[in-house]
């Protein structure tokens, strides 16, 4: 045997054949592992993809955060202030927040009230937020200030005299109670003998229940009369019955 021989079988044994050959292993590929903390990637609901906040949040998000954070309604303009941003791409933003609200069935939408934007839930879930609002220490109007106040809405401005004239009894209390708890305002004086006051209602009427203007007050013809309590007393006026004011989807 030569030297070449005897070193071949120094370095690579003979192998026998009632054996398995086993095969040398090989270094496994270790599994590839993310980085701590990161999460997939997934769009956003405007369609772009969360790294893209690093610039900043959308116009339509900016718009979205300040009405819902809001608890009275903005208007267009103190919407592009806040926002900085011309008061056509304000409107545009709120169209498409509202487009997408109802495209995913949300329940709530940006109404138009008092002048402003803000977010409402949707009538349909009233008798549910009606519960939840059972337990709020909510000022309550008595009857006399609703006839008053309906009054007010109707035939504003208005002097103190033609109020108590149609409801028959004096109102110096209700018509301040109203004042106090801001759903009517002076806004003027009469030219008439005395220059009495006139009576208004304010924004908060407006926000109260649900309207966006006086425009959108129920027709003149929804006032009924009540009946009453002696022949001899003059009838009232009853406030026509309006649909419960819809809660705002912040801090409701």
């Amino acid at each position: 045997m030569d030297d070449a021989q005897t070193l071949d079988s120094v370095i690579v044994p003979p192998v026998s054949p009632n054996l398995p050959r086993v095969e040398p292993e090989t270094a496994a590929t270790p599994p590839e592992v993310s980085p701590a903390g990161a999460e997939p990637a997934t769009g956003c609901a405007d369609g772009a993809a969360p790294a893209g906040e690093a610039a900043g949040p959308s116009p339509q998000r900016i718009i979205e955060a300040l009405l819902f954070a809001a608890d009275t309604p903005l208007s267009p303009g103190r919407l592009g202030e806040l926002a900085r941003l011309p008061l056509r791409e304000v409107r545009a933003c709120v169209a498409e927040l509202n487009r997408r609200y109802e495209e995913c069935d949300l329940a709530f939408r940006i109404e138009s009230i008092a002048g402003g934007y803000q977010m409402m839930t949707l009538p349909a879930f009233a008798p549910w937020l009606a519960r939840l609002n059972q337990q709020r220490g909510e000022t309550r109007l008595s009857d006399a200030a609703l006839e008053a106040l309906a009054i007010v809405a109707y035939r504003q401005p208005i002097i103190r005299a033609d109020i108590e004239s149609i409801r028959g009894v004096a109102c110096g209390e209700v018509l301040n109670r109203l004042r106090e708890v801001g759903l009517v305002r002076v806004v003027g004086r009469a030219e008439i003998v005395g220059r009495p006051m006139l009576y208004g209602t304010t924004k908060k009427f407006l926000d109260l229940f649900g309207l966006a203007s006086l425009d959108e007050l129920p027709p003149m013809e929804a006032l009924r009369l009540r009946p009453a309590p002696t022949e001899d007393a003059t009838p009232t006026v009853v406030a026509p019955t309006v649909e419960a004011p819809r809660r705002a989807a912040a801090g409701a």
